[in-house]
């Protein structure tokens, strides 16, 4: 892959590169920032670059880990190797990131966009703290994205249905993915919402069964889930028999995972799409190339609760969602594949 060549010229000669590898590497050596002077602070803490400041600020895991990717994504791309070249870029440089990740890389808008939003963040942490003095991705154009519907494929009632009853009751694998797919079509939890839950976040609130959700950003949540859904975790909790121990992860891994022997680990959210998709392959479920995925689940329950009546902000608030628009992106409800022109088209 051809880099863009830097339009920079050694920057700041007079002064030595520092490398980043808080931005890289987990748990490396952190480097010191451009200026110690300027800002003392006491002991140890005045070591840690304002790069990892701002890593260490994002609440989730996840965002600190994407945020991670994108920025060390920028420097590659761009061979910038320092805190010094990384603080003296310009618009030049986000510019020719930008063009490179769409006529190079093909990535899709959607990622162009979150990644042009990563870097913007880390500026504007820089500019808050007197690091930077202006931000040099606020002007850069991103490419378009749909606005009016997602591009999440959702399944039909059939085939969630399907998916549903795939796994076999009579094994112990079998009572956890039925349990965990029920979650997801019957409570449209995120991924890492179901990765998370614990056996104490299986409760019962005013005679309902209900989860405790740790939320997108950090945001706890509860919602009463649908009595099947309820019935397939307590019958998979007393299979397993670790419905005991409040501390417990709800979903175990299995024991031909390589983490199984570790009994307080729970799932990680790829393992979710996995099982999703080994269900969808098992059942024929799709055709060609659509890309199912655990986030389908969350599509297929917000139209199937729109489509049965649901009021929009009930559905808004058990995804879990801040602003209305977000949960009409998983509307499906306006595509009716079996209405389409192209079967008129007869000749």
């Amino acid at each position: 892959m051809d880099r863009p060549q830097n339009p920079r010229r050694n920057p700041v000669p007079q002064e030595p590169e520092r490398h980043l590898p808080a931005l890289s590497t987990p748990g490396a050596p952190l480097s010191s920032p451009t200026d110690d002077s300027a800002r003392p602070l006491p002991g140890p803490l005045s070591h840690i670059p304002e790069e990892a400041v701002w890593l260490a600020s994002q609440k989730s895991e996840r965002t600190r880990r994407a945020y991670r990717t994108d920025v060390q994504a920028f420097m590659e791309t761009l061979g910038i190797r320092s805190t010094q070249e990384l603080r003296s870029c310009t618009h030049r440089e986000v510019i020719l990131w930008e063009r490179h990740m769409r006529e190079t890389e093909g990535l899709e808008n959607s990622t162009v966009r979150r990644r042009l939003a990563a870097l913007s963040s880390l500026f504007r942490h820089l500019i808050r703290h007197s690091y930077m003095e202006k931000n040099p991705a606020t002007d850069i154009s991103r490419p378009s994205v749909n606005r009016s519907e997602g591009s999440t494929p959702a399944f039909s009632r059939e085939e969630a249905r399907k998916l549903l009853d795939a796994p076999d009751p009579e094994t112990l694998v079998g009572l956890r993915d039925r349990a965990l797919l029920s979650v997801g079509f019957q409570a449209g939890l995120r991924r890492s919402e179901i990765a998370h839950l614990s056996v104490e976040d299986f409760y019962t609130d005013r005679g309902y069964a209900s989860l405790r959700i740790l939320r997108k950003g950090g945001k706890k949540g509860s919602l009463a889930i649908h009595q099947n859904c309820a019935q397939r975790i307590q019958d998979y909790l007393d299979a397993s028999g670790h419905g005991l121990d409040p501390d417990a992860p709800l979903f175990l891994p299995t024991r031909h995972n390589r983490h199984a022997k570790e009994p307080s680990r729970h799932l990680d959210p790829d393992t979710i799409d996995r099982i999703v998709k080994r269900y969808v392959k098992q059942t024929g479920t799709g055709k060609g190339g659509t890309r199912y995925s655990a986030h389908s689940m969350r599509a297929t329950f917000i139209t199937t609760a729109l489509d049965n009546g649901s009021p929009l902000e009930d559905v808004q608030r058990a995804a879990g969602h801040a602003d209305p628009s977000t949960t009409k992106l998983y509307d499906r409800r306006g595509y009716s594949p079996e209405k389409s022109a192209s079967f008129f088209a007869n000749y």
